[in-house]
């Protein structure tokens, strides 16, 4: 690996543990202020509000300018959403400030790796950048439950600046002010990542404009015979980890009665089995190996369910750690696919933007109905059921949607697998992924049909 990467990796570590770490101290901050449970659930398809609002823009903006510096200008958003919360803005208003920064800096993190990456290490990338937001994600939630709990928070509260009233009065709000001082630290790393020589595509003077040729990329994906799959899939896993956040929370309520400070452990228990799923998928699985795992899908949504039974947090860790397991190797190999795919048809910063797009939609539908039906008094182990269903469900027809155009385009699949084969064996060709900025896609990819 380039020494870049690393530098990307870091930052990324940074950032992605002040996320997770807010999320926590967001849900005590509500839960101070007796807020509904509902109000709480809203926390994750807020932080995916701008995701979706803004995916026809981000990716023509993350191509704009170095990746670097979008990253950079990410995290300074994502501090003015601390602000706010520490200002008195509603906790969900300002939490969608942060999903903001987020939804501006994911076409940057994931489209530089395809700028400086070839395509035969991009399923080692993606397993690095996983597994290394994953780590993220446990030192996140254990970071954020410690800040707002009764051990770090009387220190924190403690310190006094001369002449100066913050304002800072509870735990999670100054666990948010230590949070500010991270995502800076991650800022700081933005600053060393170093130029790809991807030359730059300057944003368009009518901003509109941007409108059809996203809807444009957005179809092509969808049309393409590999890439509508691993889109699918991929959408529907993210939908699942963005809102298994807060089902963890709830569930260890309602079964062990947990506080969100010993919940947010179990969080952490989940998240250690995404980062062994994602490191051995990264090490067993092949760039065109993402169908393969869908079968998986069903087994997860499954697992969903079964949590409804478990009461013993004896029995809860391992099998926490398996369902993070499963969601783990799931999401690498069907990840590094849509990238390549996506690189193939639009480019890196657009088609991680489309990417974004579905998959931070699918996190507001599933977040916004688990909110709604806890909202209208559907006990939290039923909520949990419905959403497990929903999940097998929906992995079972992606299941037979590939299986259908295995058999009624069968040489168009098999053509699109071989591309992704050759270019995870030869990392020499490039030039399959990374076309000349004035050569027709037709010309590198047979495949791909351009709509004008």
């Amino acid at each position: 690996m380039k020494r870049g990467f690393f530098t990307i990796m870091l930052a990324q570590f940074f950032s992605s543990l002040a996320d997770n770490a807010l999320f926590v101290a967001a849900v005590q901050l509500l839960r101070n202020h007796a807020a509904a449970q509902w109000q709480q659930a809203a926390l994750v398809p807020m932080f995916a509000l701008f995701y979706v609002v803004l995916a026809p823009f981000v990716g023509a903006f993350a191509d704009s300018m170095p990746k670097g510096r979008v990253m950079l200008l990410s995290n300074f958003i994502k501090v003015a959403g601390c602000l706010l919360m520490l200002f008195g803005t509603h906790p969900l208003m300002a939490y969608a400030v942060v999903g903001l920064g987020a939804a501006a800096y994911s076409p940057a993190k994931y489209g530089i790796l395809t700028e400086l990456l070839p395509a035969s290490q991009l399923v080692k990338a993606n397993g690095w950048i996983e597994g290394l937001t994953i780590a993220s994600i446990i030192l996140g939630v254990l970071l954020g439950g410690q800040l707002v709990g009764p051990v770090l928070s009387p220190w924190l509260l403690s310190f006094d600046l001369p002449l100066i009233n913050t304002g800072i009065e509870t735990p999670p709000e100054a666990a948010i002010s230590v949070l500010i001082f991270v995502y800076l630290l991650a800022a700081w790393f933005n600053l060393h990542i170093p130029l790809s020589g991807v030359e730059m595509r300057p944003m368009p003077r009518r901003i509109t404009s941007l409108l059809p040729d996203f809807w444009a990329c957005n179809a092509r994906l969808w049309r393409d015979k590999l890439g509508q799959i691993s889109l699918a899939a991929t959408t529907l896993i993210w939908g699942v980890a963005g809102n298994l956040r807060f089902i963890v929370l709830a569930w260890a309520a309602a079964a062990l009665g947990y506080s969100v400070t010993r919940a947010s452990a179990l969080q952490g228990v989940v998240a250690i089995g995404m980062a062994a799923g994602a490191v051995i998928a990264s090490l067993k699985m092949r760039l065109e190996d993402g169908p393969r795992v869908i079968t998986l899908g069903i087994g997860m949504g499954l697992l969903i369910i079964m949590l409804v039974f478990i009461t013993n947090v004896w029995v809860a860790a391992p099998f926490l750690i398996l369902l993070g397991a499963v969601g783990g190797f799931l999401v690498v190999p069907m990840n590094a696919l849509l990238q390549h795919r996506g690189h193939n048809l639009m480019g890196a910063g657009r088609s991680i933007a489309v990417q974004n797009f579905n998959e931070q939609t699918c996190i507001l539908a599933l977040g916004a109905a688990y909110s709604l039906s806890t909202g209208l008094g559907l006990p939290t182990f039923g909520a949990i059921t419905v959403f497990g269903l929903v999940i097998a469900g929906f992995m079972w027809l992606i299941k037979r949607w590939h299986a259908n155009n295995c058999l009624m385009h069968r040489a168009e699949v098999e053509q699109l697998l071989a591309i992704a084969r050759s270019d995870h064996r030869h990392a020499a060709d490039v030039a399959v992924i990374q076309p000349h900025p004035h050569q027709r896609l037709a010309d590198i990819d047979p495949l791909n049909k351009p709509d004008d």
